[in-house]
């Protein structure tokens, strides 16, 4: 496990993010924030592991996050999302994406969500916005991939939380 990950423990992403609290009904504890995640993933809503890896990262790593699992998702996604998805990408990349027109954005669609997490400012409603637009793609898998897709996103997450904290140390 990586050490200084931005926090350390669940207790201390709830304490951030307090949109997580709302989203979950998950109850926070002292375990390392990756082993809590993992726990979520194998729980009963494995979808809070979606929720609480958002809040793991940092505003620019998410939105990548949220663009990478779209991306995995393909077919499953439609051309406005796919552009939304190239502008999305640009943003990450430093420029200063237009993320279409406000309609594009607003119609709340997979990609949709990821280009608003890009264009707002706080922490936690960026996150919130990631993992909407992340679940609303998993939402388009069918139903006996959806478990092994939703791990694979997770573990995606983990691993760009950890690439992070390498990074900043």
């Amino acid at each position: 496990m990586v050490d200084g990950l931005r926090f350390k423990t669940a207790r201390q992403l709830f304490a951030a993010c307090p949109t997580a609290a709302g989203d979950m009904l998950a109850v926070p504890d002292d375990r390392p924030s990756v082993a809590f995640c993992r726990a979520l993933l194998a729980g009963r809503t494995p979808e809070e592991a979606i929720s609480f890896c958002a809040c793991m990262l940092p505003t620019r790593a998410a939105v990548w996050w949220g663009h990478e699992c779209l991306g995995n998702l393909g077919d499953l996604l439609d051309e406005q999302d796919h552009g939304l998805l190239a502008e999305v990408q640009a943003w990450v990349g430093g420029s200063d994406a237009w993320f279409g027109e406000d309609e594009a954005i607003e119609r709340r669609t997979s990609a949709g969500w990821i280009a608003l997490a890009a264009r707002n400012g706080p922490q936690d409603e960026a996150a919130r916005a990631v993992a909407t637009g992340i679940l609303m793609g998993l939402a388009r898998v069918a139903l006996d991939d959806r478990r092994s897709v939703l791990a694979d996103f997770v573990e995606m997450g983990i691993a760009l939380a950890e690439a992070e904290a390498l990074q900043q140390a």
